[in-house]
């Protein structure tokens, strides 16, 4: 099948450079953003290091017509969406248009108010059955992976999960007294908004940051952990009804912590519009993310690993169980093979994955499914042929640190 990829960020690179690498699935590849030049540097590095041929083409994505035609003439039967998630309504509305599977990584978002929820996108479920089309939501690592994760730990660990913590930890040091390695606006949107978690049935909302725990990530070390609110728990809380509690951390120095509270404290991380000159509006965010590194430039400079996983605690045979399903990642391991960080990297990669099997049948069912809804084995394998290895750990059952938050 033919492939679309709308983004030119570090996420659009990785998953570009993937689907290069697996030009034996995607026939045809088209890299596609606002900035045209982008999209031309990094198919000139794949011509170069995979000599593969990458079309390239400029797009707004939020034009439906404009896109959907763009995929009309590239013929792409598939299309994957690492643009912003502020896109995500329109480019599925294209897709619906031009008769094309959708893929993406993250949630719809108003680029006005910060919600994380789904719900948007799930009400275009029955449209994509009319059409005989697949829209798969969070292929990333965090809604992606995670998720996966999940669903293995219910259908093979598991008789059911009972309690769900997602960990995501980043170890890299980029040398920047401070710098986000995703969207500075998207990032510190989910930083900054009340922590909300699922327990006994219902959302249960606490401050910003307020939750903290340490946790000793394998191979990488113990680092404070934050409670935060993640998409993916809306998701895998209706597709596991079993799960009384879930719950998503992450992991932020207090280097990191003291500069995001002094930009809040001066108003620099507000979405309102302010008036700097006579008829010229804009927000203290998106002029901070004018100011900040850009993100896509912190491969050469970072180091250290990510290291993300789940935990899942049930019963199995009427034994309680708990395990630990993760993946490390190495930041200079990625930039070798991509020029992108870790972070890119590990949300590149499940793009491109959930996009093969979507493309080659594996993942295509009508209608709008959210990843943890198809069988966790074929990505599963798919990781360790891709570069995400991911290992199991049976945990104690008493006495987590996790247990006591």
């Amino acid at each position: 099948m033919n492939l679309l990829i709308i983004g030119a960020g570090g996420v659009g690179r990785v998953a570009t450079y993937k689907s290069g690498m697996n030009n034996h699935i995607f026939k045809k590849i088209t890299l596609a953003s606002r900035t045209k030049s982008k999209c031309d540097a990094i198919a000139r590095e794949i011509k170069e290091r995979l000599g593969v041929e990458i079309e390239t083409a400029q797009i707004d994505a939020m034009d439906i017509d404009a896109t959907a035609r763009l995929i009309r003439e590239s013929g792409s039967q598939v299309v994957l969406n690492v643009a912003l998630p502020y896109q995500d309504l329109a480019i599925m509305d294209a897709c619906l248009e031009a008769g094309a599977h959708y893929i993406d990584t993250a949630n719809y978002e108003h680029p006005d108010e910060a919600k994380f929820e789904y719900k948007l996108q799930w009400a275009k479920d029955e449209e994509f059955k009319k059409r005989g089309l697949t829209a798969l939501l969070g292929s990333g690592f965090d809604p992606g992976v995670t998720n996966v994760f999940t669903a293995y730990g219910a259908k093979y660990l598991l008789d059911e999960i009972e309690y769900l913590d997602i960990l995501d930890c980043n170890a890299g040091d980029h040398g920047y007294p401070f710098a986000t390695n995703f969207n500075p606006e998207i990032n510190i949107r989910e930083i900054t908004q009340r922590g909300k978690y699922w327990e006994n049935g219902k959302w249960v909302e606490v401050e910003p940051m307020s939750v903290k725990m340490e946790w000793d990530y394998p191979g990488v070390g113990k680092f404070p952990s934050y409670l935060l609110y993640h998409e993916e728990l809306e998701s895998l809380t209706k597709n596991f009804p079993s799960i009384k509690r879930a719950r998503f951390f992450m992991t932020f120095s207090d280097k990191y912590l003291w500069h995001l509270r002094a930009l809040q404290n001066v108003g620099m991380t507000s979405i309102e519009p302010i008036e700097i000159c006579d008829g010229c509006q804009i927000s203290p965010m998106e002029f901070l993310k004018k100011v900040l590194p850009d993100p896509a430039s912190l491969g050469p400079r970072t180091k250290g690993e990510t290291h993300i996983g789940v935990v899942v605690t049930g019963y199995k045979n009427g034994e309680k169980k708990r395990y630990y399903i993760y993946n490390i990642c190495n930041h200079q391991c990625a930039f070798r093979e991509t020029g992108a960080q870790c972070v890119s990297y590990t949300t590149g990669v499940p793009a491109m994955i959930g996009s093969k099997l979507v493309a080659t049948g594996v993942y295509q069912e009508p209608g709008v499914k959210n990843l943890e809804e198809f069988d966790p084995m074929p990505f599963l394998y798919q990781l360790n042929s891709q570069g995400l290895p991911w290992f199991v750990q049976e945990l104690p059952t008493d006495g987590l640190p996790i247990d006591r938050v």
